[in-house]
């Protein structure tokens, strides 16, 4: 009996391991939030996005910690066509606030990361990429909607 007792516990410290990060700096947090507002005031002062037009929302199993939070931002961010007038500096700061996240990541994530599962909306506009401008408009909607949900849920950033 005490041997399983051992190896339950020790599965467990394992997997505990591996999806946990150290506890956010209020340094990291106070830089994630900056760069997000920026982010989110640089989306809503450029862009003049259709009234009446609604997404479904960014739910909190699009932030399952940071390879998540990475993968959601990358991915709507190779969405948008470079060919937009105006984008240029969003996907610059999207790229600023991916980099400084994945390089936390590598630092203080131990152990390997579950891959996360792309969320739906995100699948649905790859597969639409022929419509560049219309993509490219939805993925800057998405993520401004999403930056919002970081902003609220900062504490999601703490988890591998």
């Amino acid at each position: 009996m005490m041997d399983y007792t051992l190896a339950i516990l020790l599965s467990l410290l394992q997997l505990l391991s591996m999806c946990t990060a150290a506890p956010l700096p209020v340094e990291v947090k106070s830089k994630v939030k900056r760069l997000a507002e920026q982010l989110v005031v640089r989306l809503d002062k450029d862009f003049q996005f259709p009234a009446g037009r609604t997404l479904s929302p960014a739910t909190a199993e699009d932030l399952d910690g940071l390879p998540s939070i990475l993968m959601v931002l990358n991915g709507y961010n190779s969405l948008i066509s470079d060919s937009l007038s105006g984008v240029h500096q969003i996907k610059s700061d999207i790229s600023s606030l991916t980099g400084f996240l994945d390089q936390w990541r590598q630092d203080h994530c131990s152990g390997q990361q579950p891959k996360p599962s792309v969320p739906e909306a995100l699948q649905r506009l790859q597969s639409q990429k022929e419509f560049i401008h219309t993509v490219s408009f939805e993925a800057l909607m998405r993520v401004k909607e999403f930056l919002k949900l970081l902003l609220k849920k900062l504490e999601h950033l703490e988890s591998c």
